[in-house]
């Protein structure tokens, strides 16, 4: 029974079209972004664990539930030189109708100076964006299978261009809580851009589909998390132009044979991401995570260093929630994202309900 519920998270991916879509192709590529510090520290992707944490129901809404109800969320995350961005969401169940939460996610990159194509600056610009977001969930077939569907209105504005769009992503997630497994399937930014920066120019968004999995052994206080990301496209690999890999040996002039395993291997990997929490007490965990694509896109040959690696921790002190995580894009520096949560029911309520990771 198991088997086939599973089966039928994966079905839904059949019915999406196969479009090749990575970063860097799209507008509003925003949206991609980790917005709270536990997401970030397990590797910038998480939809596979379903507790009453309300920030991961943004990347997965049917991971909404009703404890999650009377909560709010806020993230703060200090990204590269003047670039931030932030999250805040609250959630609310209601009875025979399901679970809902309503967000916002906003960017600022900051200021910039404005000069013209000889140099002479004219005074400073700003930059940002934004993306108003409601949530629904509910179980189906039975309590332990949910689909969610999140919507965002987008909004930018880059200088005196603005442009605004809409998108749908869908979720269904199955939990096992006798063994703790969990299984998702997330189909996002499914929509347009209505208004283009420049008339005549629309962009595509970021479409994504994704699956994964989470699982905490029985008396092992620790959990691990597989996403695995863009099912749309085999090939992220990016070739960069100015330093195109060999082809053929400098003094022979004869082709290097390729490693057809290593090349599979390769483009397997960057689809991954792995998280790992360590569930030290009720009321501590500790997060580290690994993603492949990151580390092959932005390290230095010379000096690899942490890149694609991150970490991170979370606690619980009286009502509230507190979590940082930390993840190394590149030499030049690291994100650092802060993130707060708090059940408003625990300040009228004798009763605080247990969480497994705030």
């Amino acid at each position: 029974m198991e088997f086939k519920k599973v089966l039928f998270l994966l079905s839904i991916i059949s019915a999406t079209p196969a479009i090749a879509q990575v970063g860097g192709n799209n507008t509003y590529e925003f949206l991609n972004l980790p917005i709270s510090a536990r997401v970030s520290a397990l590797g910038g992707n998480l939809i596979s664990v379903r507790d009453n944490d309300l920030n991961v129901s943004l990347i997965n809404p049917s991971l909404l539930s009703d404890s999650m109800s009377n909560n709010i969320a806020l993230s703060y995350i200090n990204y590269f030189t003047d670039v931030n961005y932030g999250y805040v969401a609250y959630g609310k169940h209601i009875d025979k109708i399901g679970n809902f939460s309503a967000g916002i996610h906003y960017l600022d990159y900051g200021k910039f100076i404005r000069a013209d194509e000889i140099g002479n600056t004219d005074g400073t610009f700003g930059a940002s964006e934004m993306s108003f977001n409601l949530a629904y969930a509910r179980s189906i077939l039975d309590t332990n299978l949910s689909v969610g569907v999140t919507l965002k209105t987008i909004y930018s504005q880059l200088d005196s261009y603005t442009s605004w769009g809409s998108a749908i992503d869908l979720g269904a997630t199955y939990v096992r809580p006798a063994n703790g497994f969990t299984a998702a399937v997330v189909i996002k930014n499914m929509g347009r851009q209505w208004k283009p920066y420049v008339e005549g120019n629309k962009e595509k968004l970021p479409f994504e589909v994704q699956v994964g999995i989470s699982k905490r052994p029985k008396h092992v206080p620790f959990r691990i998390s597989l996403v695995y990301e863009n099912l749309e496209k085999w090939d992220l690999t990016y070739i960069d132009p100015a330093n195109p890999p060999l082809t053929e040996d400098p003094l022979t002039g004869e082709p290097i044979k390729q490693n057809k395993t290593k090349i599979w291997g390769d483009k397997f990997m960057r689809h991954l991401v792995v998280g790992g929490e360590f569930i030290i007490t009720k009321n501590f965990f500790l997060r580290m995570g690994y993603n492949y694509q990151r580390r092959k896109e932005l390290k230095i040959p010379e000096k690899r260093g942490a890149s694609g690696f991150s970490f991170g921790f979370g606690f619980r002190v009286s009502k509230f929630h507190f979590s940082y995580g930390r993840a190394v894009y590149h030499l030049a520096g690291p994100s650092n994202n802060f993130s707060i949560s708090c059940d408003l029911n625990s300040f009228y309520s004798k009763k605080v309900k247990s969480t497994v990771a705030p």
